[in-house]
């Protein structure tokens, strides 16, 4: 069976031979952009809304990559061709940019072919991420509050997606130590629901949507996309300040992210949200997604969780010994 391969900086190279310097500046300070951008049956989606993204993140970091949009969307796609043997043809990918300004001028003469930008785009199996998430789209998340605090925009701006996520981190070591597999949302520096780490949380009052105002959030792909598509079923929509009380009220709390789409929550802060169970708003924008995905994205995550143990022991039995 072939091998994934990666592309980096300018060829394509296995994906056990990739490697970033340890003098990179995304080592020393986090200082890289990244998109990350998935497939429905082998197809990206939104992959240039992603790229946009990491090229305004690019400009905000002062990062020259060398390539135009357009380069990096033909790249993206031949790294993808490139590795879709290596699966059954009914596997979907994760797609992965990350793109730092390279090497510290510091460290100068350990590079005599001269300094230049890092980027890899690498694409991998869906199954490890939709596998065990699989029985979330029954079950539902737990959300919390945790210590951590979101970064204010006039700090470091959330809306540019790079690598310097410490955070982020905090947040998932702080919610992990109030029960197993909780996830939290962080407080903006004035106590308003900001986002979770990798996610963008929306709140159903009386049949309306509402989502954190665009201030300290990273504005998500796949919030937008939700937006657009309560609007298209006419359930208003309301960017807002949100807080805790707000959460408590609400009929049903909904969360996004590129993997999944769409999750509900079952609890916040370790009470019920309405029943537990998937309210009405979620079913009908969750329906939508999947008809905008052109895929039952449920249904195959449930199919990878089947199939995942067998293809975890068969990476393992490929790996070199």
């Amino acid at each position: 069976m072939p091998q994934r391969v990666v592309y980096f900086n300018g060829s394509f190279v296995p994906e056990s031979e990739a490697r970033v310097s340890i003098f990179d500046s995304a080592l020393m300070y986090g200082d890289m952009a990244f998109e990350m951008t998935r497939t429905y049956q082998h197809r990206p989606f939104k992959l240039r809304e992603h790229l946009d993204r990491l090229y305004r993140s690019l400009r905000l970091l002062e990062i020259d990559c060398g390539l135009s949009r357009d380069d990096m969307e033909r790249l993206t796609l031949e790294t993808l061709e490139r590795n879709l043997a290596t699966e059954p043809a009914d596997m979907d990918w994760q797609i992965m940019h990350d793109v730092s300004r390279g090497p510290l001028d510091l460290y100068g003469t350990a590079f005599p072919d001269g300094l230049r930008a890092t980027i890899s785009i690498n694409c991998w199996p869906l199954i490890t991420h939709m596998g065990r998430f699989a029985s979330r789209y029954a079950s539902g998340v737990d959300v919390v509050i945790p210590a951590q605090q979101a970064v204010p925009a006039h700090l470091v701006d959330p809306k540019a997606k790079t690598r310097s996520r410490l955070h982020y981190q905090l947040a998932n070591l702080q919610a992990a130590r109030m029960g197993d597999g909780r996830w939290p949302v962080l407080l903006d520096p004035d106590g308003y629901l900001a986002e979770g780490p990798g996610w963008n949380i929306f709140l159903v009052i009386d049949g309306a949507l509402l989502t954190p105002e665009p201030r300290n959030i990273l504005l998500g792909v796949s919030r937008a996309t939700t937006i657009e598509l309560a609007g298209k079923l006419g359930i208003p929509v309301r960017e807002t300040n949100l807080g805790r009380y707000d959460a408590l009220r609400a009929d049903e709390i909904l969360c996004t992210a590129t993997t999944y789409a769409l999750v509900h929550a079952t609890t916040f802060e370790g009470q019920t949200i309405a029943d537990g169970g998937p309210g009405p708003v979620f079913r009908r924008l969750l329906a939508a997604w999947k008809q905008l995905a052109g895929l039952d994205f449920v249904d195959q995550a449930s199919r990878y969780a089947a199939r995942l143990p067998d293809w975890l022991a068969q990476q393992a039995a490929l790996r070199p010994r």
